[in-house]
């Protein structure tokens, strides 16, 4: 298999990564639960195994991700491999002080479990720490799985959630890393 590049979008990257679909096959799901106790609230997840894979769509419409007002406040990094375009992730850099904030990572499902999604994870790293960032925050929905297991073989770790956070009202999980 070719070696994945990961380089800056162009314009005219647009339209074929807007063709590329993010939804994922998941086998299991963090579910959130809430305790309420007399002077006590915890939040709890648990990895819970469905009884058979389902398929979610991803919760940004490529019109969403790809509007000319979301691009100019964030930096779209492309992985390809053999000079086609294959993944791409969206960093924010300006949700929190010296951290930068990834909002999308999605890669076509044909070259998913290949090393797309490392590879474009450790792009935004890079890109991250060449401009002086200290920690990076990905997003993803708490049935995101295969994303959620991503991150953390890469060493991120829980660091919040937001309820109802993406327009289809699903659950926003964060992970967090220091960087070098």
């Amino acid at each position: 298999m070719p070696e994945v590049a990961i380089r800056p979008s162009f314009k005219t990257d647009y339209p074929v990564l807007r063709g590329i679909d993010g939804f994922y096959q998941t086998s299991r799901v963090w579910q959130m639960e809430r305790l309420f106790d007399e002077g006590q609230f915890s939040i709890f997840f648990r990895e819970v195994r469905l009884p058979r894979p389902v398929k979610v769509d991803y919760p940004r419409s490529h019109d969403a991700i790809f509007e000319e007002k979301q691009l100019e406040d964030t930096v779209v990094l492309v992985a390809s491999l053999a000079n086609i375009p294959v993944g791409f992730v969206r960093i924010a850099p300006t949700m929190s002080p010296r951290t930068a904030w990834v909002h999308d990572l999605i890669v076509r499902e044909d070259t998913r479990s290949r090393g797309v999604g490392t590879a474009l994870v450790v792009g935004a790293q890079e890109w991250a720490l060449e401009r002086g960032y200290r920690r990076m925050t990905i997003e993803m929905q708490s049935k995101n799985y295969p994303a959620i297991s991503l991150v953390r073989k890469l060493g991120y770790e829980l660091s919040g959630y937001n309820d109802q956070y993406y327009m289809n009202q699903d659950i926003a999980v964060f992970f967090t890393r220091w960087l070098r």
